[in-house]
């Protein structure tokens, strides 16, 4: 009983000294946002995404790099929040798919590659299609995440991470979203979409990045 009564002071605490009642999440999509509580549970903090915490604007993503591109998204969110009795420390992410072959294509226009309201069924499609003829070794890829937080007092941090794989001729799995049912990893003889979610969470561009940011919110409260 005492364990648990210093383990909720010490929750009480730690939420004070940062000042922040919630982390916000720049992101509308259901999947990310299932990946996202997962990984970041262990921080005692209520977890939204921008829809949940009410907050509808209009953010231009004209950055050149992931990492540009996601703390435009986290401050502007972080500036809108500024009007209101809301202290969190708001989160965003930019993530994207790099075919060398393909001069590295999507990249930062992952999410708008042939238009944001084109089904991943189709974009996968065509990036399968655009890789007709090309052997194993020539279809290296990886996924980007680089995430951005922006405190309430306005400091500023970011993580980015990794995962290599090549591009597959099909799509497999059910469990993944977006390019992952492409997304062929060797070391693990399977696609993306095909790992279990602890497992892809463990090992994804995201859930590394989630992990790293993670250590740097624990650091700073």
């Amino acid at each position: 009983m005492i364990l648990g009564t210093n383990k909720l002071y010490k929750s009480i605490i730690w939420r004070d000294k940062m000042k922040v009642d919630r982390i916000i999440f720049a992101t509308g999509n259901a999947d990310k946002m299932k990946e996202i509580r997962m990984i970041l549970a262990d921080l005692g903090l209520e977890i939204q995404s921008m829809k949940e915490a009410g907050v509808d604007i209009d953010i231009v993503e004209n950055g050149k790099t992931f990492e540009e591109n996601a703390f435009i998204k986290a401050a502007a969110i972080a500036e809108e929040l500024k009007n209101r009795d809301v202290h969190a420390v708001v989160l965003a992410d930019d993530s994207g798919l790099e075919i060398d072959y393909l001069n590295k294509e999507p990249g930062i226009y992952s999410a708008r590659y042939l238009g944001e309201n084109t089904s991943y069924t189709v974009k996968n499609a065509n990036l399968i299609e655009r890789l007709a003829g090309v052997p194993d070794e020539k279809r290296t890829a990886r996924f980007v995440c680089a995430i951005a937080a922006v405190f309430p007092d306005d400091r500023t941090f970011h993580t980015k991470a990794t995962i290599e794989g090549r591009i597959g001729y099909e799509e497999k799995g059910e469990n993944g979203f977006g390019y992952d049912p492409i997304f062929y990893l060797p070391e693990y003889g399977m696609y993306s979409a095909e790992l279990a979610p602890e497992e892809k969470n463990r090992i994804s561009h995201r859930g590394k990045a989630l992990e790293e940011m993670k250590k740097v919110l624990k650091a700073q409260m």
